[in-house]
């Protein structure tokens, strides 16, 4: 079936999705529920997954894109999640999404702050993340082992440190997303060719584990899906659809600087926290050229916005630790936009900071299986465990989970359509967002030379048109904020909303 998600195809699926009865129903579209809604396609159920907002609208867009082997939950004793993380991390970076996923350098640098024994410390922490790849049977080729280099290499990889007493730096390698609202976006559209119903602008007003009453939000029209079995996949909203359950979200806060702030900067970096032992704020250069600061982990109480906001003193603690090892200090001019993601974490006593990321499934008296908890890393052991209990509850009957080796699209060997290959040689920035289909977003451009115009951050005007035909984009919002990223800072967004509107009429 067509992978492809636009206005024309919801508009069709949701007129059917009043009259049908189907296997499973996902609330959710974040990682989570897409990857739910692909794990149940792929092993032959009848699926509909629904969102209130869009692919990716919540906490999946707003994290460090990192694809990580747990290292920090081996620290702290979680051996059975650190261990899942980096089987998750080789399957993506092997199998599921190879273009999307890629490795990372990352640099802790010996400054004063960092005692000898300190350093000892981390590289034995990192010897055994490397464990964690050998166990996991991910290739050194896809992610090399961590060394300790001098301070000239050190600078030659992020020029920007200060020279200030710098002896040397610890090298260590992790996986890393181009983005992460795109993973979601090739979750629904694999789940899509595979026959899943995605319905984006679409509110469950109220759950029970035979369906739901749902609101489609472009008409205000109500109408109830019926299924066999549901799914909440809502994450840290999971509490509005079952009350039962209690949540204690904490806030994760980044910095976006722009390409010109940090020049020289080729690797990630690792900076300690002051007054803590291992949490370490993260540097992440971005393809776009961007740099991403952060993150916090400050609890959050009261109700849970749809679009968390990043309060000053976030980001006035991430400039403290990130200029502890800049030669030049940055100010809070130099930051031009900020997020925050809220992480969908249980109940439970002690700091967030501390709290498990192993994720739970939770069982409602009425039968709905909600899956709280986790990481962007595990998401597809969290989406294939909910649905091997929603089998085993309405006894549907299905094999096993088909995900650990089920390329997403984008992922095959690259093959240019003959357009593309007369419109030239395919871009690497293409490749890396698009893998398999870079060709064809090429073949846009040579179709109108007017769409090859390139936007802020180097997305061009045809990445947009490809957004509203294939990538289910239903307004300026999902086109600058979830399908490219150039709304992160505000200045790019409004430079770029003429071109997202264009292409919505394209």
């Amino acid at each position: 079936m067509n992978s492809s998600l636009n206005a024309a195809r919801r508009s069709r699926e949701l007129a059917e999705a009043g009259d049908l009865v189907v296997d499973v129903l996902v609330v959710g579209l974040g990682a989570t529920g897409a990857g739910a809604a692909l794990d149940a396609a792929s092993r032959g159920l009848s699926v509909v997954a629904i969102d209130a907002h869009d692919l990716a609208f919540g906490t999946s867009r707003w994290s460090s894109k990192m694809i990580h082997g747990g290292l920090r939950y081996l620290a702290k004793g979680q051996v059975k999640v650190a261990h899942e993380s980096a089987v998750e991390r080789g399957l993506l970076l092997r199998h599921t999404a190879p273009h999307l996923v890629r490795a990372q350098p990352y640099l802790l640098p010996l400054t004063p702050a960092v005692s000898g024994g300190q350093a000892a410390t981390v590289m034995t922490g990192y010897r055994l993340g490397d464990g964690l790849r050998m166990a996991a049977r991910t290739p050194r080729r896809l992610l090399p082992g961590p060394a300790r280099i001098s301070a000239g290499r050190a600078l030659s990889l992020a020029a920007p440190l200060s020279l200030n007493g710098l002896r040397g730096a610890l090298l260590s390698w992790d996986g890393r997303l181009v983005d992460d609202a795109r993973l979601v976006v090739a979750l629904a559209r694999t789940a899509a060719s595979r026959g899943a119903r995605i319905l984006t602008r679409c509110r469950a007003l109220e759950l029970a584990g035979n369906g739901a009453r749902v609101r489609d939000e472009l008409t205000g029209s109500t109408f109830a899906i019926r299924a066999r079995t549901v799914v909440n996949a809502t994450g840290v909203w999971a509490a509005q659809l079952d009350p039962d359950i209690r949540m204690r979200p904490s806030r994760g806060t980044h910095l976006v600087l722009r390409p010109e702030t940090l020049p020289g900067l080729r690797a990630g970096l690792h900076v300690p926290i002051p007054g803590e032992s291992n949490r370490f704020a993260l540097v992440l250069p971005q393809s776009d050229g961007r740099v991403y600061v952060g993150l916090t982990d400050e609890p959050v109480e009261g109700p849970v916005p749809d679009v968390p906001q990043a309060p000053e003193e976030d980001v006035a603690f991430l400039l403290d630790v990130l200029n502890s090892v800049l030669g030049v200090p940055l100010g809070r001019q130099d930051v031009a936009g900020t997020y925050a993601g809220l992480r969908p974490l249980l109940a439970a006593g002690g700091r967030t900071a501390d709290l498990s990321r192993e994720h739970a499934l939770l069982t409602s008296g009425s039968g709905v299986v909600t899956v709280v908890g986790g990481k962007l890393t595990t998401y597809r052991r969290m989406a294939e465990d909910a649905v091997d209990r929603v089998v085993a509850l309405g006894r549907l009957g299905a094999g096993g989970s088909r995900t650990a080796r089920l390329p997403l699209v984008g992922a095959g060997a690259v093959q240019e359509a003959g357009a593309a290959r007369q419109a030239g040689v395919v871009p690497d920035r293409l490749r890396a967002r698009y893998g398999s289909e870079a060709g064809a977003v090429r073949a846009l451009m040579a179709e109108d030379p007017a769409l090859a115009e390139p936007l802020p951050t180097g997305i061009t005007r045809a990445e947009l048109v490809w957004a509203v035909r294939h990538e289910g984009a239903l307004d300026v919002d999902d086109l600058l904020d979830r399908r490219t990223r150039i709304g992160l800072v505000p200045g790019d967004r409004a430079a770029a909303l003429p071109a997202a509107r264009a292409a919505l009429a394209y």
